[in-house]
């Protein structure tokens, strides 16, 4: 497989393109606006320039259920100030559930222990019930509804019936510990949180009900606790909390029926997403109804090629904002695939098998697991057949180069490889794939439609074919409406608005490609300087990641005589040893293949990595650790007792 990086990996052909929804829009535009694009990147460029034309056109083309109103962008040369559809009104939950058959709305696996099935019909009928228990329960427009849930059907039906009332919806999973629970939900106080009885991972029930009682008597404001059924006991899960009581009993008095949906304003808040929290508390980024589901539909259709009936299987927990991402193809017409459990169930083969087996036509993972997948020397190929998929998508890091070729010789050869990376700030993508465009090696093939990303330099002018800081210049409707109790908005100006004035900084180290792509070369809060160079840490991981005897790595900058080194940790394979040998192969390997600035001074084996929840590399916890600073929000880490592994290492004070 050729992974040269001036030749593409994998080309549409001429049948795909022709029956792709970027197509169809295309020539829409076209007509609309009476004018030609004979590549994307004409259109891309007018969809910037001519911003409200395009969210207008796009608000047609998808068929949004709602009132669009006459304007469509009001102070549109302002970040903060600007406004999409200031008169429209919809309701989200609407929109998701257009369908009311007995074709299946969603499929799920617990592992390999629970299988269950839900038609339209039946998920528009849960929602019914849940939508009339909530209201009976006080539940109204603006309240805050909360998930500490397992990825389930009845997650998702929570969700709607929430957003069908017009009411906040606020997630996060088991697996983020009552501490991480609390750091979110004590700052969004709900009125009803809904829980699982327990969870499954790696072949393990979980039953985490002390865990339960010790959330539920820190939370001010809550009323109500909503036990789900998934091992079997949430009627004594139930009867041992305050107000708790089980999902059947809660929607027992309630038969289905058609439900009034609750229009509302298009930036009404929809959902309250989270930051990691490796800082201090997690940020509480509340996002709107119109512009997440605009801008959902917009990557699904136009970039994801996700028609009615496809099926979208994304793993992700319901505390990464790619859970609220795949939810919204329910507007589009696609079966959801969700799963619950370990990624590496069944040997590391269960999303595999899921996969085939639901006959997924859309994948999406983390770049991590695919690179995992590879060290195991798995080749999905092999023991699977998956006739239907057409795109796999990556997110959560930067996807290497050999796990592009590998993707394509191991999975699937015809087949549109899309690394996508946005962020829960934006509930959706900056940069992300498109089944029109060629993939290459290493880079993200595209800037999503309406949407002026750009690369600057320290002091504001763009660049191209050099590193910089990802920036958005114009608004767009997925910006966040607000951050919870942030009613003068300084919070978020700090957030997003104080490295260039007016213009969005991402925090994102990034480069446009030749071919019009992207690579993201890592945070710019992680960015390395070693002699006043500066180096994305994710440079180091493409060199470091291709050993075989390596794990994973984590490179960080330490602060060593008026300069910065790099530093870089590995998690050694099963077995291996990190000896002079390998390390002077990994020395000689990042020198050529990046820079003789990328290379390390120290590398050292460490046990483990710590990650947060969303399963990112902390690299700025560990940076903390080696200055001797406080990490100031533990609850953020999945595995927190990590960082003591980087503490006081002799070999890091010479």
């Amino acid at each position: 497989m050729n992974e040269q990086p001036d030749l593409p990996l994998w080309e549409p052909s001429a049948a795909r393109l022709a029956g792709t929804h970027l197509t169809a829009f295309t020539r829409l535009a076209e007509t609309r606006w009476n004018r030609r694009f004979p590549d994307y990147g004409g259109l891309w460029q007018y969809s910037v320039d001519h911003s409200a034309s395009f969210w207008s056109l796009l608000w047609d083309y998808c068929g949004v259920i709602g009132s669009k109103g006459d304007n469509v962008l009001v102070n549109g040369d302002s970040m903060q100030s600007a406004r999409f559809f200031p008169h429209a009104r919809l309701n989200y939950a609407e929109n998701l559930l257009r369908r009311r058959d007995d074709a299946p709305a969603v499929l799920f696996w617990g592992e390999d222990k629970i299988k269950r099935q839900w038609s339209w019909r039946e998920l528009y009928d849960m929602v019914s019930r849940l939508q009339q228990a909530l209201r009976a329960e006080g539940v109204k427009k603006g309240d805050r509804v909360a998930g500490w849930m397992p990825n389930l059907p009845e997650t998702l039906a929570a969700m709607l019936a929430t957003a069908s009332l017009g009411a906040i919806w606020t997630s996060c999973s088991p697996d983020f510990g009552v501490d991480g629970a609390l750091d979110r939900f004590g700052q969004t106080e709900p009125c009803v949180l809904f829980c699982a009885d327990g969870y499954w991972y790696n072949g393990k029930a979980f039953d985490y009900r002390d865990k339960l009682a010790h959330l539920a008597g820190e939370l001010t404001g809550l009323t109500r606790i909503v036990v789900v059924p998934y091992l079997d006991q949430a009627n004594a899960v139930a009867r041992a909390l305050p107000g708790g009581i089980a999902l059947d009993d809660l929607i027992a008095p309630y038969p289905a029926c058609d439900i009034p949906f609750e229009q509302s304003g298009f930036n009404h808040p929809l959902f309250i997403l989270y930051s990691s929290g490796t800082t201090g508390k997690p940020k509480c980024i509340v996002h709107g109804a119109g512009g997440t589901l605009l801008q959902h539909m917009k990557e699904h259709q136009l970039h994801g090629d996700i028609h009615k009936q496809d099926r979208l299987f994304y793993f992700t927990t319901c505390g990464w904002m790619m859970w609220n991402w795949q939810m919204s193809a329910l507007a589009s017409g696609a079966t959801l695939l969700l799963y619950d459990g370990s990624p590496f169930a069944a040997d590391g083969d269960i999303l595999w098998q899921y996969a085939e087996s639901a006959g997924a036509t859309h994948l999406g993972v983390s770049a991590k697991f695919i690179d995992s997948t590879r060290k195991l020397g798995l080749t999905p190929r092999e023991h699977h057949h998956f006739p239907q998929l057409r795109a796999l998508f990556s997110t959560g890091s930067p996807l290497m180069p050999e796990s592009f070729g590998w993707v394509y010789q191991a999975v699937k050869s015809d087949l549109n490889l899309a690394s996508i990376s946005g962020g829960t700030d934006i509930v959706s993508c900056f940069a992300l794939g498109s089944a029109n465009l060629p993939v290459y090696p290493g880079e993200l093939q595209c800037r999503g439609l309406g949407m002026a990303v750009d690369v600057f330099d320290p002091h504001g002018a763009p660049l191209i074919g050099e590193k910089g800081e990802l920036v958005c210049t114009r608004p767009f409707p997925s910006m966040p409406i607000g951050f919870w109790r942030d009613e003068d908005g300084s919070a978020m100006r700090r957030a997003y608005f104080n490295r260039f004035p007016n213009i969005w900084a991402h925090g994102d180290f990034a480069e446009i490609t030749a071919h019009n792509g992207l690579i993201i070369h890592g945070r710019s809060d992680a960015v390395l300087n070693p002699g006043g160079v500066r180096i994305g840490t994710a440079e180091i991981y493409r060199q470091v990641e291709a050993f075989e005897e390596i794990e994973e790595a984590l490179a960080v900058g330490q602060q060593w005589q008026d300069d910065e080194r790099v530093i870089l940790f590995v998690r050694m394979a099963r077995g291996v040893v990190l000896d002079d040998a390998l390390i002077a192969r990994i020395k000689e390997r990042i020198k050529h293949g990046a820079s003789p600035r990328h290379v390390p001074t120290h590398i050292v084996a460490v046990a483990d990595i710590p990650r947060t929840a969303n399963g990112k590399i902390a690299e700025l916890a560990v940076k903390n650790v080696l200055h001797q600073q406080p990490v100031r929000n533990l609850g953020a880490l999945a595995n927190p007792e990590s960082l003591r592994l980087f503490e006081d290492i002799a070999q890091l004070k010479r």
